[in-house]
């Protein structure tokens, strides 16, 4: 169980780019890195594009003023010149900015944490892996609900055999909010994730369904994807060519079979996130409304539904447990986890500590670009009519354009 001990000798210096007032996911990583106060110190941030009005902004939760930067350039320079500079950084900007941000931290000298997908293309991810290893540095990939506890408790009892062997693997992350054209007018969040300059070569593939895939790793890391097919659609015209629907059909190489549903246009969903495992003895179901919950469905028995914090649970399920059986946890605390996580990451990797990071559990630079690959292949399928594709015949960008 945590209760907020420190974890590393002290916390590391941390700074964000982006996530702003108006940002959708600044608080989310905040309320993440700072829950628990052993392990990062929020002190520094270019938290606008709008330099006064990140400026207020970082004043307002604490930062010093004269550490609130108007672009992430001066601040990487002005940070490295300062005893006390950042040694870590996050990036919560739009997704055609993280590559070079990501590439001017690590370049200088910085642990970065990047919100989700990384890049553009697996080239580019490659490439600033390369640099990452050059520079002894950790890039964590935020995948939020990853840091619920259960995702553990599923990934134990597969691999004790609790459930046989997989044979089908059901993921959906779909949501309503962006049923209208009038969603993409007047959200400025909104406005970036429909424009593929910005965006990228998807909507709802890479804003959804990367989460829910890099959980299924989580969860089952054994399983590769052998070939899929990706059928995408635009029910709002004007997003063409991007997608705000999707069905993903996959093979595994082990001969299980899966379906991925991703959606912005579930009309009237709330809580969209869902994972079925189906093996050859038993079911697992997690959903994220009931975060606390796994179904366990035995052939010939009575459902279970296993409750976190449990002492029937297993131990690497209640290692992150924070609150106890009584009280509810939800996404703070998945953030909260996955934050812990990177700082063990980033202090062990300054410590060269190689035993602690080989065991580790969480979503690093790898998780980051099998999640880019999903994107790429579910792409190259859709644009090719919907056809079954290779999952490793990944293309090159100039393949892609």
């Amino acid at each position: 169980m945590l209760n907020g001990e420190k974890k590393i000798s002290r916390p590391l210096r941390w700074a964000m780019v982006g996530g702003g007032r108006l940002s959708q996911v600044g608080y989310k990583h905040r309320t993440g890195a700072l829950r628990d106060n052993t392990a990062f110190q929020l002190v520094a941030g270019a938290f606008d594009i709008d330099y006064e009005r990140g400026k207020e902004f970082g004043v307002n939760i604490g930062v010093d003023e004269e550490r609130c930067y108007p672009d992430y350039k001066t601040m990487f320079l002005e940070e490295h010149k300062r005893e006390d500079g950042i040694e870590a950084v996050t990036i919560a900007t739009p997704n055609g900015t993280h590559y070079e941000i990501c590439k001017a931290a690590l370049e200088a000298d910085l642990h970065v944490i990047c919100e989700k997908p990384l890049f553009f293309t697996t080239e580019e991810v490659l490439e600033i892996k390369e640099l990452a290893e050059q520079k002894g540095k950790i890039l964590g990939v935020t995948y939020g609900y990853s840091g619920n506890q259960m995702m553990m408790q599923m990934r134990a009892m597969i691999e004790k055999g609790d459930i046989g062997d997989i044979r089908i693997v059901e993921l959906q992350y779909t949501h309503g909010f962006s049923s209208t054209e009038e969603a993409d007018k007047f959200s400025d969040a909104q406005k970036w994730r429909v424009d593929p300059k910005i965006s990228g070569p998807s909507f709802v593939l890479g804003d959804l369904s990367t989460h829910t895939y890099y959980m299924s790793q989580l969860i089952m890391p054994d399983m590769k994807i052998k070939k899929l097919l990706c059928d995408r659609q635009s029910f709002i015209s004007s997003r063409a060519p991007l997608e705000d629907n999707a069905f993903v059909m996959m093979h595994y190489e082990n001969g299980a079979v899966g379906r991925f549903w991703t959606s912005a246009v579930n009309a009237g969903c709330m809580d969209g996130q869902r994972i079925r495992i189906v093996g050859s003895k038993a079911s697992l179901e997690w959903w994220d409304s009931k975060p606390g919950e796994l179904s366990y469905e035995i052939q010939g028995q009575p459902a279970q539904k296993l409750i976190r914090a449990m002492p029937y649970l297993d131990d690497s399920c209640n290692a992150d447990e924070r609150l106890a059986a009584l009280h509810v946890e939800g996404l703070s605390e998945a953030w909260a986890n996955i934050y812990l996580k990177f700082a063990i990451a980033i202090d062990a990797k300054n410590r060269g500590d190689h035993e602690t990071l080989e065991n580790l559990i969480y979503p690093d630079i790898n998780a980051g670009l099998e999640g880019v690959r999903w994107i790429e292949n579910c792409v190259r399928s859709a644009d090719q009519g919907a056809i079954w594709v290779d999952f490793e015949d990944v293309p090159t960008a100039q393949e892609v354009n």
